[in-house]
């Protein structure tokens, strides 16, 4: 069987890059945890491949999606940020990045770290898939469910079960590569 990248990226180098050496690979370092966050948020109704684009410009508004910065952004520095165009200027995406930041450090403060509180949902071990084909992965799980409504409840905002899911994709709690994919027996 021929091994072919998972058909999502297609050619973009940015995009294949991001699939060959970020996409489901297991991520428990808090601030890139962060950073994965607010950049699915910010991705809601646009292309993935937007927001890698904008990536750069996100970390240098975003403090280097250092939470403690981030939450302690005032109302003038995210209205800034409304002129940036470098990053996606939705004004309640933007605001979010703030509001999350501060449940972000709340969630931290309780459970030792966001990583610990995030990886006892799959108890520590990512959820593995093989997909055959792209079909075969859901926009949704029972599991994007559990964690997007916790995130809703501990006050968190463009965390749908979709981003969610997503961004269960982004840091490898779910491995969805798919079965011929060169990646995935490596995330």
């Amino acid at each position: 069987m021929e091994h072919q990248r998972c058909p999502w990226c297609g050619t973009d180098p940015l995009y294949t890059a991001y699939h060959d050496h970020e996409w489901g690979q297991p991520v428990h370092d808090d601030t890139r945890l962060f950073e994965m966050l607010v950049l699915e948020g910010a991705q809601a109704g646009l292309a993935w491949i937007t927001i890698l684009r904008k990536r750069d410009a996100y970390r240098q508004a975003f403090h280097g999606f250092d939470p403690a910065r981030v939450a302690a952004m005032d109302d003038a520095q995210l209205e800034t940020l409304r002129l940036n165009p470098g990053i996606v200027r939705n004004r309640l995406k933007i605001a979010s990045a703030r509001r999350n930041a501060r449940v972000f450090l709340r969630m931290q403060a309780e459970h030792g770290s966001f990583a610990r509180w995030l990886w006892a949902h799959v108890d520590g071990q990512p959820v593995v898939n093989r997909p055959l084909s792209m079909a075969e992965v859901p926009a949704s799980t029972p599991l994007s469910d559990t964690v997007s409504r916790e995130l809703k409840k501990a006050g968190m905002n463009f965390v749908g079960s979709t981003i969610i899911y997503a961004y269960l994709q982004a840091v490898g709690v779910v491995n969805d590569h798919l079965a011929d994919c060169p990646q995935a027996d490596l995330a």
